[in-house]
């Protein structure tokens, strides 16, 4: 099984992506985490990667896919894979497309987490950080007992700056830009499957683990 999860920051994809892996015996495929391993390994692909990431640059479509390849023909013991952040645009999505034939594998599903942007904005400026000690806090969803006061340390809670408004908003549109297109990528293919990300954690996983138990 090859499922692919799409969704916009703030969507919960990390926290599916999580229940999904160990419930289902799927390996965890995220671009960043397999770009940092194959650098940190410093083998061929690893050390071209690098020459990009050192210079700030993206790493090219083609040689992210080459790294994804080789992170799937590991996935030893595994039913399969999910995909976490790759593909992220529709670039990445053919060249992925013209290599799973070579590795004998089929892309079953791809789910798009969708969430209203209004309800993403609440959940992405709503992180709250003790400046004494690092424990994290949500406005909304795990208040302190004391407005901005830490309930371990005591610490002032403070906004991060990838927390506030304006950044929130760049990411969003982001993503829109860059991997919402994917949506329409894989609807005429016929493997997406909608999600209602605006309900709770364990409401988002009964939809989609019931999708995943009819393929």
């Amino acid at each position: 099984m090859l499922i692919v999860l799409l969704g916009p920051p703030g969507s919960g994809k990390g926290t599916q992506a999580e229940k999904i892996t160990s419930e289902f015996d799927l390996a965890y495929i995220s671009t960043g985490d397999i770009l940092r391993s194959a650098v940190k390994d410093n083998n061929e692909l690893g050390r071209k990667a690098r020459q990009y990431m050192d210079q700030g640059q993206l790493v090219p479509d083609d040689l992210v896919v080459d790294i994804v390849k080789v992170r799937l023909m590991d996935a030893e013991g595994k039913k399969g894979a999910l995909f976490d952040g790759f593909p992220r645009t529709v670039e990445q999505a053919v060249f992925l497309e013209k290599a799973l034939p070579e590795l004998k594998v089929t892309l079953n599903m791809v789910f798009s987490i969708e969430v209203d942007e209004s309800e993403l904005i609440k959940r992405l400026t709503g992180r709250r950080v003790c400046s004494v000690c690092g424990a994290s806090y949500h406005l909304k969803f795990k208040p302190p007992k004391v407005r901005n006061v830490c309930d371990q340390c005591g610490g002032d809670l403070y906004q991060r700056d990838d927390d506030s408004l304006e950044t929130v908003q760049e990411r969003l549109e982001v993503y829109k830009k860059q991997t919402e297109p994917l949506i329409d990528f894989y609807q005429e293919r016929g493997l997406l499957s909608p999600i209602d990300g605006n309900q709770d954690i364990d409401g988002v996983y009964k939809q989609i683990s019931s999708v995943l138990g009819e393929l």
